[in-house]
Parts: C-alpha cells; structure tokens; sequence
C-alpha cells in the first residue's frame, strides 16, 4: 500500500519540486515535469505514459478521490492542506493535485523514426512557439492515432506545465525528440521513408486528394511564418479546403484536420 506522508511546512526540502512552481517553469526542468489536474494524474498512473511519476503533492481533501489509483504507486504522496499547498507552489492551486516527473532521454530524431512501425504517421513542428498549441497538437496526435512528434529548436517545451495540461497528459504518452540545430528534418525523414506533407495556406493541391502512404510526416509552422519557403519548396504542400476569403487555421486546429484525414484512411 502506498504510504501517505503528511507535509506541515511549505519549506519541507521533501516537495522542493514543488516550491514556486511558475518560476521553475520558466528555466526548464531538462527532462522532468509537472502534472496538474485529476485528468492528467490518471493518464500518468493510469498505464501506457512513456513517463512515469517521482512522487505526487495532493490536498488533503483529494485523497479520498484518488486513492484507487494510487494504491499500488511506486512513489511519494505527500499530503497537504491547502494553505500549505499553495505556499509550496507559490499561488492559489486550485486543482489539488500535482506530480513531480520525468521522461526518457530525448532519443534523437533518428533513433526515434528507426523505431516506429512499418505504418506510421508522425507530426513535425517549426516554430511552434506557444504552449496552447503545443499541447493541442500533441493532444491531436493521441487522439487521432500518430506515432510520434518532432520539434525543431524553436518549439517550446512540451513538457511545460501548461502544455501537458492543455495536451491532457498527452504530452507524456506520444513519444517526441527535438532537431538539432544542423539536423536536416527533410533529409532525415526521406532516409526513414516518409513523405512529408507540409500544410500551407494557399497550396494548390488540397488535402482531401492526398491519399495515406506507408509512412506519412505532416509538416506545420507556427501561425503568422508557417513554414519555410525552402522547406515547401521540398515538400509535397498541401491546403486546406476553406470558405471565400479565409484561408488558414489556428496551427492545432490545422493539425486535428490534417491527422482526421490520414487516420480515417
């Protein structure tokens, strides 16, 4: 059984991967996470994350809630209430519920496409640089089926707090590796055998006439930019079939359409 450990003082060095939650979010953790919310505890514990929980700080008044999940964890639960809680955190966590994490060493784009399945559909962003869209592509790419993401240098970190809130704790499932500066994503992706499929508003050939390959990479830029004209230029560019005047979509919205096409072929 889990044993639960009381926490009185906001100072415990215990929970220090708690204290002043928002200003570790700004330097990074390197590989290590918190999760917020019962949602993304139960994606977490509940099997099949890629990630796994260090230890949980909860209020008091959650436990009764959670206790079949956490019966069997292999880690810490420490118990608060929720004056001290939200000294530890450094504001008003109104959720009760975090966990301290990590996830595997970021293997490498090369490795990671080596691994996938003979099918597979992947999702690679440039410059994807708000933490909404992030987690909502991630969220996208559980949802409709793709096997992993990748990032370039300029995306932000998709273990951030408010990523793997808005991914619902699909940011610890969906495995990931982030491009180094020189790596060539085009170059990478022909060697694994993938076409890559770059969305840009305006292309001539809509998506609804591409048809799913073995191997499958959707291409996105970050709203405003998008991609790269050299990168279109090398890609197979595609657009989204929209009303007179309109012609583009917030870039996670863009992702669920494009992810719904290959998965339902």
């Amino acid at each position: 059984m889990t044993v639960v450990i009381p926490i009185t003082d906001p100072a415990d060095p215990r929970v220090a991967p708690y204290i002043q939650v928002r200003e570790r979010d700004l330097v990074g953790r390197r590989g290590e996470f918190i999760a917020e919310g019962e949602v993304v505890l139960r994606v977490l514990l509940g099997g099949g994350a890629r990630c796994r929980a260090r230890s949980l700080l909860v209020a008091q008044n959650r436990l009764a809630r959670l206790e079949p999940l956490i019966e069997d964890l292999d880690a810490p639960v420490y118990a608060a209430s929720q004056a001290v809680m939200d000294g530890v955190v450094g504001f008003h966590i109104h959720r009760g519920l975090l966990a301290h994490g990590a996830c595997p060493a970021d293997p490498g784009v090369e490795a990671l496409l080596a691994s996938l399945p003979r099918r597979a559909l992947v999702v690679a962003l440039f410059g994807v640089s708000n933490h909404d869209n992030i987690g909502g592509v991630f969220r996208n790419a559980a949802a409709f089926g793709a096997d992993a993401v990748l990032l370039d240098g300029a995306c932000c970190d998709p273990l951030y707090r408010k990523a793997i809130r808005v991914s619902v704790g699909a940011a610890l499932k969906i495995p990931f590796a982030r491009l180094e500066l020189r790596e060539d994503a085009l170059a990478l992706l022909e060697r694994a055998g993938f076409e890559a499929v770059a969305l840009a508003p305006g292309a001539a050939e809509p998506l609804a006439a591409v048809a799913r390959g073995e191997r499958i990479a959707v291409l996105l830029g970050a709203e405003g930019p998008g991609l790269p004209a050299a990168m279109l230029a090398r890609a197979r560019a595609v657009g989204i079939a929209m009303a007179p005047g309109w012609d583009s979509l917030n870039v996670a919205a863009a992702s669920a359409v494009v992810l719904h096409h290959f998965a339902a072929r």
